[in-house]
This record gives C-alpha cells, structure tokens and sequence, in this order.
C-alpha cells in the first residue's frame, strides 16, 4: 500500500519534550504560571513588542481584541472574504458586523482598494489577515486606518516568521493575532498569543481573559464584571517555548519545503504559487496553487484525484460570504457581488502537503500527481 502523505504538521524535538516534562513536574505550587510567563515575554521580544499574552487559541485571542477595543453592536469591521471563519466570528460575539471586502489576485491578501469601498460611518475596525504565511500590506492599511480613524486587528495566525519591509507579522496594528494549532509553524497543539504595544489595552485584555478580575483583585477572587477565561496551561507555553527557541529553524524548514515545490512547479503553465513581493519575507506557512481557468479543474475535483493518489491536500478557502453560516447577512450578498478576485479564485486553489515532515522524494511525488492530474486535461503544454 502507498503510504499516505500528510497536508500538514508539526516538527518536534527533544527540547519540547523536555520542557513540557519539566513543567509537568514542577509548574505548581511556587513556580505556577513559570513557563508561561516565560513564553510570553520570549515571544514579546521575538517580535519586538512590549506586550504578549497566551490564550488557548486565536480566537479568543481575536475575541479580546475586539472586547477590549470596545466594538459593539452596531459597529461594522472590514475583513478579508477569504479566510478561516475564526478570523471573523469573534466580531459577531460581541455584535459587530462584519463587512466582506476581496482579496488582491497575487498575494491573496486583503485588497486596500477593496477596504476603502467597503467604509462606511459605522466601520470602527480592519482585520487583515495574513494568508498561507504572507503578510497583507499593512502600509497602505495602516494609511487607511489612520485617514477614517479605524483600529487594526493583524491576524497573524498563519504568518509567524513573516515581516513586510523587515517589520515581524503581527507589529503593525494595534493587536497581533498569532496561532500556534497543530498545523502552524509553530505549534502548543492548540493556542494563541495576543500582542500589543498598547499599554492600556494589554491591561484591560489581561482583566477580560480572568473572568473580569484584575491583578490587585487576583487573590481575592472579586469580578468586576463578566468577561472570559483564555488562559494557556504551562504545559503548553513550556512546549511552545521550546518551538520558539527553534523559529528561525521551522521557518527555514517551510521555505525549504516552497522551494522544492518552486523547482518543479515554477514554469508551469497557468499555475500560481504564493507570492513574496518586494518588501516581504514569506514564512510559506502553506505551498498553494491556484490553476488557470482554462484547466477546466475545480478544487474539489483536485482533491478527489489527489486522495485517489493517497495524498492529502486542503481547498483553498471559501469566500465567507458563501459560507452557510452568513448565508441570511444583507453583508454576504453584497460580497457576492462586489468581491470578483475572492469568488474567481477559490473554486480554482489547493493548498499541496506542507508538513514539517515531508521529504524531498514526497514533494517530487506530488508534484508528479499534479502534473500527471493536470496532463490528463489536455492543457498541459
């Protein structure tokens, strides 16, 4: 039987474990909440932020930004069409709505031209997001941001290890998202980090993610109000720490793998790979392709034909705006209509096996399937 190659996962070493033994045995008592202190400010400097803070996952993390920013019912925040719902859901937690604009046809990113038609005198907020590990342009964002007075949530959750104009993914606005899930570059198994420069909002995150209790109210468990619980375990921080240590080499190992994908994919015809424009620095948290029209392939049909191969791969995101859970928002029809790159492209993309653990010899087998795939349409030249 071919053995199946995995679409994603992690890359472990004996120092993770070892740290998450060492937390097992001794972050109680005295020493409780060590590792994740410990994580936080590693992470902090690693990106040069004064503020981190580890929550299970990026959604909540996405949740105390928008909770501890204030939006609220009413409020509308622009977001990118193609994403993961997570980047978007904690917005309607808190009864904002949000507001679907298209994606740039290179980097797959958040279209600043798109932001600007999509303002209105109730956006209060922009979450771009960094996709299949590149950042979006954040300059002409912030530019944005600054001309309608607009907070900026920068979801980073598949970009650690990326900069735009040597500035770290998750640095350029008010809050960075990060997420460290089991498919990540850098992994906890789950779990997130919130980051910010911004004193005052790092203060107030801090109070929501402890069910409303401040630090001068920590001991006597008195709630000033009723907010949340995103705590990450020091099994977890003390696991991530170990991968944190190790960053430059898991981004390394992601460009490596782009690259053996570039080599036998670059030239060819009517196939798009992940950008790095000038200015930018890719972790390529994902290899994913995007096929000309003309191949007569959807995603769905790529995937059967690659499960056929006992390879796994994952679609391209779906337009939000065609997902069923906005299915009734007046927002989602209009997307559907306005954002022509995001429905153009998503029936066409494929994200191809991105795992830490792949071997060269498994990428020239995938390679091989697509273009095999691709030769039995005709329009292979």
């Amino acid at each position: 039987m071919t053995e199946r190659i995995p679409v994603a996962g992690p890359w472990i070493t004996e120092k993770e474990v070892a740290y998450a033994a060492d937390a097992a045995a001794n972050d109680w008592y005295g020493r409780a909440g060590y590792y994740v202190e410990k994580f936080e400010a590693a992470f902090a400097d690693y990106l040069g932020a004064k503020h981190a803070i580890a929550v299970p996952h990026c959604t909540s993390a996405i949740h105390l930004a928008v909770a501890g920013l204030g939006l609220q019912a009413g409020d509308e925040v622009i977001v990118p069409d193609i994403t993961w719902i997570a980047s978007v859901a904690p917005a309607t937690y808190v009864g904002a709505t949000p507001i679907f604009a298209d994606i740039d046809p290179i980097t797959w990113c958040l279209s600043p031209d798109s932001v600007c038609e999509a303002i209105t005198e109730r956006t209060k907020a922009i979450i771009p997001v960094g996709l299949y590990g590149l950042t979006p342009d954040m300059g002409a964002l912030g530019k944005i941001a600054d001309e309608y007075g607009l907070h900026v949530i920068e979801d980073a959750a598949q970009s650690l290890g990326s900069t735009i104009r040597g500035r770290p993914a998750g640095t350029s606005g008010d809050v960075g998202v990060f997420s460290f899930n089991g498919t990540k570059v850098l992994t906890t198994g789950e779990g997130g980090m919130f980051v910010t420069d911004d004193t005052a909002l790092y203060e107030r995150a801090q109070v929501l993610r402890e069910h409303g209790r401040s630090a001068a109210n920590h001991r006597n468990f008195y709630n000033t109000e009723v907010a949340f619980k995103y705590r990450m375990s020091s099994l977890q921080a003390a696991f991530g720490l170990g991968q944190l240590e190790r960053i430059d080499e898991l981004v390394g190992r992601k460009r490596e793998l782009f690259g053996w994908y570039k080599d036998r994919l670059g030239n060819v015809p009517g196939l798009q790979l992940n950008a790095e424009p000038s200015g930018h620095f890719n972790s390529y948290w994902s290899t994913t392709i995007i096929l000309d029209a003309d191949y007569g392939l959807t995603t769905q049909q790529l995937m059967v034909a690659f499960d056929e191969r006992a390879i796994d791969v994952r679609p391209f995101f779906h337009p939000l705006s065609a997902l069923p859970a906005f299915g009734e928002s007046p927002q989602a029809a209009i997307a559907k209509e306005r954002n022509t790159v995001a429905y153009s492209i998503s029936p066409r993309g494929l994200s191809l096996p991105s795992a830490m653990c792949l071997t060269e010899a498994q990428v020239d087998r995938v390679c091989s399937a697509l273009c095999e795939i691709l030769d039995r349409t005709g329009k292979l030249e």
